[in-house]
């Protein structure tokens, strides 16, 4: 698969490329990442980019025309036309699927925002779907970009090493998109605290229950939405309702 990225600042994405795991990634040319620079198709010895807002206002709004004529040159290049992904708090929230979603695709061109946004016209002739990270506002879109990337790269097969990595993710189905359970390691003791019973037991059966307890307890804290959702698609079994059920009395 191939992303193209349309960004003022590519040297952001040096370290992403080649540091970590993910780097296997792009180094095999299972995600092949292009970068482009609007602004070596800006016009004037200053290659401006931006410009100010009609109607007034603070800040700097990203031109169209550069945009436009990177995006042409990103499409010709990849000789066939690919969606066109704006990172923006308009966008609607990345998740788990969305992420599948693309790690199983032909890639996209990414563009990332700067300054307070973008001219609208360029939105509405090329952007096919906009993304956010959340409800929050960053400086750019290269950090999402970035998220995007990374979390596609380790759903490439053989990136992780071991294949059942990712498959005990927080939010994957293969968990019922629950949350991951806690993780322990050695020493045994550490600073007083031992490692739960359940995981020294070398009893498979009752170490897969800890841990399907364990997510079970955690998303009910910390992400009950989750826990309606895995319910309504039927994901909760008989003992993961009684669980559940002994487990709100205790906390109620």
């Amino acid at each position: 698969m191939r992303f193209d990225v349309l960004t003022l600042f590519p040297e952001l994405f040096a370290p992403l490329l080649t540091s970590g795991i993910t780097r296997r990634a792009y180094e095999s040319g299972q995600v092949q990442v292009n970068l482009h620079n609007p602004r070596d198709f800006a016009d004037g010895n200053y290659r401006r980019v931006d410009d100010r807002p009609f109607g007034g206002g603070p800040g700097m709004v990203m031109m169209a025309e550069p945009l436009s004529r990177c995006l042409q040159q990103a499409q010709a290049q990849r000789g066939a036309s690919a969606p066109v992904v704006l990172f923006s708090p308009l966008g609607q929230p990345l998740n788990h699927a969305r992420v599948e979603r693309w790690a199983a695709s032909e890639g996209a061109v990414l563009v990332c925002g700067r300054y307070e946004g973008i001219d609208q016209r360029f939105i509405d002739a090329h952007v096919d779907e906009q993304i956010s990270l959340g409800d929050f506002v960053l400086s750019g879109g290269e950090i999402a970009a970035m998220a995007l990337l990374d979390a596609v790269a380790r759903l490439q097969p053989g990136v992780l090493g071991d294949a059942e990595s990712h498959a005990q993710d927080s939010f994957n189905p293969a968990l019922d998109g629950l949350l991951d359970c806690p993780h322990y390691t050695r020493p045994e003791t550490w600073d007083g605290q031992g490692v739960p019973e359940a995981l020294l037991s070398g009893h498979h059966g009752q170490i897969e229950r800890w841990r399907r307890e364990q997510r079970l307890a955690l998303t009910a804290r910390l992400r009950p939405e989750l826990i309606s959702q895995a319910r309504a698609a039927g994901r909760l079994s008989r003992q993961d309702e009684a669980f559940l059920a002994d487990w709100v009395r205790q906390n109620a």
